[in-house]
């Protein structure tokens, strides 16, 4: 069994969003995406694959099909296949979302 522990995955970078791939196969994805405070996923696209977000903590703006709305930890939504999607830290508190998305884009 491929066991993966949350907690101890996460990594943040000063720089830009960070993505820590905990699982991947070749009709999925599952990561992990830390920002620090003002870090953000630019808005972009992605024909043919659907993306879902969970907030594990934090709290962030999040931005699809041309609505924008801050969810906290519990918190999931889905960014539909050709949808824009992006995500802001607007807090000043570290943000960690649980990210999975099929298929995965070639």
């Amino acid at each position: 069994m491929d066991v993966r522990h949350v907690t101890s995955c996460k990594a943040f970078n000063t720089e830009k969003m960070n993505k820590v791939n905990l699982f991947e196969t070749d009709r999925m994805f599952c990561d992990l995406y830390c920002f620090e405070p003002g870090q953000q996923q630019k808005v972009h696209t992605h024909a043919g694959s659907d993306k879902v977000y969970y907030v594990l903590e934090g709290c962030g703006t999040f931005h699809i099909g041309g609505e924008s709305e801050e969810l906290r930890a519990s918190s999931t939504v889905m960014a539909p296949s050709g949808v824009g999607h992006g995500v802001t830290n607007t807090s000043n508190e570290r943000l960690v979302l649980l990210v999975y998305m099929a298929p995965k884009p070639r």
